[in-house]
């Protein structure tokens, strides 16, 4: 547990995936924190030299709770792939070592959304995790709601439907719905600055505090939103367009209404074709009903963060860098 007022010792799981790396880097910028990494026995993730490594042994949950004796909050960020019994390990084990904060692997669309979460079953076992924290009673949560990783779906072409190796896009009804997206660095500085702020109110000088005051107490087993942009396909062609230095014309676009869209991949994926899951998890956040446009009707953290505003162009140029690569579909 935190000592003071302010969280100094975080705990990374993912530390050195593609989002974790960015949160460590982040974090260690600061100044205020130091950083342990859990990592498995065999993992070979290069992490800098400030970084404390821990390796653990998720068969021998005992290795856990020595891990995290001490720290702060545990921050999650794991691929979709790992399953949950691993998150629901790794809560339970800080729990029990006295950590009081923990940032669960959301990353994700908004999992507060019944209508999302019902269309789109992967995300169900967010809100599980953040109920089994406070029904555990030991640790708080703050759930951070990003939307999609903006460098990793724009560089594949089944999830914003742009090609840049084919040059073509397929707009989902009109390309107009606005969804709300983040990039890696933003969610990092993010993550950075939310535990970089005080765990309770700060008192003035006379002793009383002030219950306005960005702390941690006032998100506690909340879900908060950040977001980098808030656009429509179209405005990501264009963006894709000036980084490429093309024009419309050298492009191939179609339409697809995206409610045919969403029931054609659930076909694909009974089919066992692995895109389908692609295209049913990213087309559901185009329909017209905004469930993909957090920026509308709920409270964005970036204000109370200081989060900058970024570069469109730069965050797609490293998106077309990574769809020169190999694809997960």
């Amino acid at each position: 547990m935190a000592t003071s007022n302010y969280i100094t010792k975080v705990t990374i799981v993912g530390a050195g995936g593609n989002s974790g790396r960015f949160m460590t880097a982040a974090l260690l910028k600061t100044g205020k924190h130091t950083v342990t990494a859990l990592t498995r026995p065999d993992s070979q993730s290069e992490l800098p030299e400030c970084v404390i490594v821990k390796r653990v042994d998720y068969g021998n949950p005992e290795t856990l709770v020595d891990a995290l004796r001490g720290q702060d909050a545990l921050v999650i960020t794991l691929s979709g792939y790992t399953p949950a019994e691993t998150q629901m390990q790794l809560i339970s084990a800080a729990g029990e070592a006295g950590v009081g904060w923990i940032l669960p692997n959301e990353w994700s669309p908004d999992t507060a959304n019944e209508a999302l979460v019902r269309d789109v079953s992967v995300f169900k076992p967010k809100g599980e995790t953040r109920r089994a924290i406070t029904d555990l009673g030991k640790s708080s949560y703050i759930g951070i709601s990003t939307g999609f990783w903006y460098e990793w779906s724009l560089a594949i072409p089944a999830a914003f439907g742009i090609d840049f190796a084919k040059r073509t896009a397929t707009f989902f009804d009109e390309g107009e719905t606005r969804i709300s997206i983040s990039t890696w660095p933003q969610v990092g500085r993010a993550v950075a600055a939310l535990l970089s702020l005080p765990i309770a109110p700060p008192g003035d000088s006379e002793g009383t505090s002030s219950s306005n005051a960005a702390c941690l107490e006032n998100f506690r087993n909340q879900l908060v939103y950040v977001k980098s942009f808030t656009v429509t396909q179209r405005e990501m062609l264009a963006s894709a367009m000036r980084v490429t230095g093309t024009k419309e014309s050298d492009w191939t676009i179609t339409k697809e209404p995206a409610q045919e869209r969403y029931t054609t991949s659930l076909s694909e994926i009974k089919e066992g074709k692995r895109v389908g899951f692609a295209k049913m998890m990213y087309t559901r956040v185009f329909f017209a009903d905004g469930v993909g446009d957090f920026e509308d009707g709920r409270d964005t953290m970036n204000g109370v963060l200081g989060l900058p505003e970024e570069d469109l162009d730069e965050a797609t140029e490293r998106a077309f860098e990574r769809s020169k690569g190999p694809s997960w579909v």
